[in-house]
């Protein structure tokens, strides 16, 4: 697939010669010389990335990009100009302006740039297809899990594991990891996919009452049974698939029970005499280590083995960072959609402190950011400072303010992130006074300026 790159510029040579360029490096690239011309323009070709120089003749590239912003916000803009000027780059960037370059330019930048602009654009058309599939059928995609190596692998195997519609697999994995959507997409790929899929939570039922959640009870087994028969959760999943979410929860009891019924697919009513047979794929989830609960004498081993037919770990969020972006901008537009917001994406500096978050709470507690993030911002971009709660994760001040503790995530922070932060909550000390905040970190304040004209901190008072 080709990428179509439009350039809006009324210098004639430097078009033909950037078109020229554009071509060998294998993009489709048409020219608007008349900025009157470029919503026609862009409407014929378009385009899936923009280049506007910043000085036309007629128009301000400025004004014509915050025009871009309410039709076109879709299609990254990359700014260029012949001046280099600091404060109009911060000027474009803030007004939406996918990146900047400066003329004359230069290649490997441009070609970098583009990349990156590249994978912004993919991303939100993948992200926008996945989306759509979910909220019309609720169907589950590979795609919807990621594309990280370890994600790859795993599904690889699921796929597998799917085709047989009666291997009982074991998916591990810490809180929050999506285990149980694993197991629903094991049950949509499988044979069994018409028929139903029954989810129960093995440590939300009450001890007394897991007989009953599971296999069911007829009338007047126990006080509070008013119903002449309840079918329990197997019966309800019967010729389709059954999900015991964290099973290691189970008493040692109902493990016994269990394990029956996984050996010969039958079970009474609680109460009752007649015996009930099912066809049931079983699928088990937990957060524990099973082998060393079995060890502990708190999960049988016979049910352990009968369970761990085939085993799937799901790994944690923080060692499978290239899909948090896909999974943040998955949730941005649920949210959005939730309350009704035009929140078109995510800064890169937003998504650089979401990567560098060490997500003890995984993909949970990512969604939980988001819903919080999106419920509470009004402007239509989500930015850094609307996620600067999750900075005191990485940078805490101590009871003590003599001194200075840099906490680092086991995942890693980026340096950016750690100066712009510091530099950030100095000029709150010193209620922006940079004279004051330079002299806290021990720099000449035109280092300081250069510091935060380099990190894009603006020079104003009373910095949140």
């Amino acid at each position: 697939m080709k990428f179509k790159i439009l350039i809006i510029d009324d210098d004639n040579l430097v078009c033909i010669s950037l078109k020229k360029l554009l071509i060998k490096l294998g993009y489709d690239v048409e020219i608007c010389l008349n900025a009157n011309e470029t919503y026609d323009k862009i409407e014929e070709f378009e385009p899936d990335i923009i280049l506007l120089d910043i000085y036309l003749t007629t128009h301000n590239g400025l004004d014509l990009l915050k025009q871009f912003q309410k039709k076109y916000y879709h299609i990254p803009v990359i700014m260029i100009t012949g001046y280099s000027d600091v404060k109009i780059a911060v000027t474009a960037i803030k007004s939406g302006a996918f990146d900047f370059l400066l003329k004359p330019i230069d290649i490997e930048q441009l070609q970098i740039v583009l990349q990156k602009a590249i994978d912004s654009v993919t991303l939100k058309s993948e992200v926008d297809k996945l989306h759509q599939l979910l909220q019309n059928e609720n169907v589950l995609t590979k795609e919807f899990f990621g594309k990280s190596p370890k994600i790859k692998r795993i599904l690889g195997s699921v796929e597998k594991l799917a085709k047989s519609s009666d291997t009982t697999v074991l998916i591990e994995g810490e809180s929050g990891t999506g285990k149980e959507v694993f197991a629903k997409f094991i049950h949509q790929q499988s044979p069994r996919n018409d028929a139903a899929f029954i989810q129960i939570n093995c440590s939300a039922i009450p001890k007394e009452l897991a007989e009953s959640e599971l296999f069911g009870h007829e009338k007047g087994a126990f006080t509070g049974a008013l119903q002449k028969t309840k079918l329990g959760k197997f019966e309800l999943a019967n010729n389709g698939t059954i999900l015991l979410d964290e099973i290691g929860e189970l008493s040692l009891d109902m493990q016994v029970k269990l394990l029956r019924v996984l050996q010969e697919r039958k079970f009474y009513r609680l109460g009752g005499e007649k015996e009930i047979s099912v066809n049931v794929r079983v699928l088990a989830a937990t957060n524990k280590n099973l082998e060393e609960e079995v060890k502990r004498g708190n999960f049988r081993e016979d049910l352990y083995y009968r369970l761990n037919v085939a085993k799937i770990n799901v790994p944690p969020l923080r060692e499978r960072k290239e899909d948090i972006s896909m999974l943040a901008y998955s949730f941005l537009q649920e949210f959005a959609s939730k309350f009704d917001k035009n929140i078109k994406g995510i800064e890169p500096a937003a998504v650089a402190l979401l990567e560098s978050y060490p997500w003890k709470g995984n993909i949970r507690e990512l969604r939980n950011i988001m819903e919080r993030a999106i419920l509470l911002i009004e402007e239509d971009e989500l930015k850094e400072h609307h996620l600067s709660f999750l900075l005191e994760s990485s940078i805490s001040r101590p009871e003590d303010e003599d001194k200075f503790v840099l906490k680092i995530p086991s995942a890693g922070v980026k340096i950016d992130l750690v100066l712009r932060t510091l530099i950030q909550k100095t000029l709150k000390i010193t209620n922006g006074n940079q004279v004051k905040a330079a002299k806290i970190l021990g720099l000449s304040r035109s280092k300081l300026r250069y510091r935060m004209e380099q990190l894009g901190i603006e020079v104003t008072k009373n910095i949140q």
